[in-house]
């Protein structure tokens, strides 16, 4: 038991070198960095408490996890910085947020007044020519994958309102499939009204949990 936990311990360390070591890189290096170490801490543990193990398992445990941890963290590429500023011009003055995640990945976050009516899940006139545009950054860089998040904000119920914010993360969706983005790399979520960013006291703080976000992630390779 001494062992295991020792040999447990030591992957917390690889995982804290390795966060710590992160504040003086580069985006790009920073999330290649901190996916390797994290993948090396969960491989040492798996190695360390596998029956029979021994040090050599351990190391070898953090040697694989950290090589799953390089693929697994989002790099910041020249790509993802001219989507950043494309989507930042071509939503100026819409009241999207468009912002780079601790994570390296591109959020963009849309409010009702450009996305939805409430109890809705069509797609407004006015949001349609940023889908349009994100398309298009979209197909200009094939290698990054999409997440689409649906929300809602506290008129009605969960019965209600979590299948509307998935209809919501889905119209947005099979929009960008209309314009030539292939689906199977857009992912879906629908939260419902639990994860409000407003006080649900009155229609400004509604319309404001009435939302899509969007993250774009880049997968960093390994070579």
């Amino acid at each position: 038991m001494h062992s295991k936990l020792t040999k447990s311990a030591a992957a917390v360390a690889i995982v804290a070198m390795t966060l710590t070591g992160c504040a003086e890189m580069s985006p790009t290096q920073k999330g290649t960095a901190t996916g390797a170490g994290i993948g090396a801490g969960l491989g040492a543990i798996i190695g360390g408490t596998t029956s029979g193990g021994g040090s050599g398992r351990a190391t070898r445990g953090a040697l694989i996890g950290g090589a799953a941890g390089a693929v697994i963290g989002n790099i910041w590429s020249k790509r993802m910085e001219a989507q950043k500023q494309a989507m930042e011009q071509a939503t100026q003055g819409t009241g999207v947020q468009v912002s780079q995640t601790s994570d390296n990945r591109l959020k963009l976050e849309i409010p009702s007044d450009i996305s939805f009516d409430t109890g809705r899940a069509d797609i407004k006139s006015n949001f349609q020519p940023i889908l349009q545009r994100f398309a298009t950054t979209l197909q200009e860089n094939p290698a990054t994958t999409v997440t689409i998040i649906g929300h809602t904000d506290n008129t009605g119920s969960d019965s209600i309102n979590q299948p509307l914010s998935v209809d919501r993360a889905s119209r947005t969706r099979d929009y960008l499939a209309g314009r030539g983005v292939n689906p199977g790399r857009i992912t879906i979520e629908g939260r419902g009204s639990r994860e409000p960013i407003a006080a649900n006291t009155d229609n400004s703080g509604r319309a404001r949990n009435r939302r899509v976000e969007i993250y774009v992630a880049e997968p960093a390779r390994q070579g």
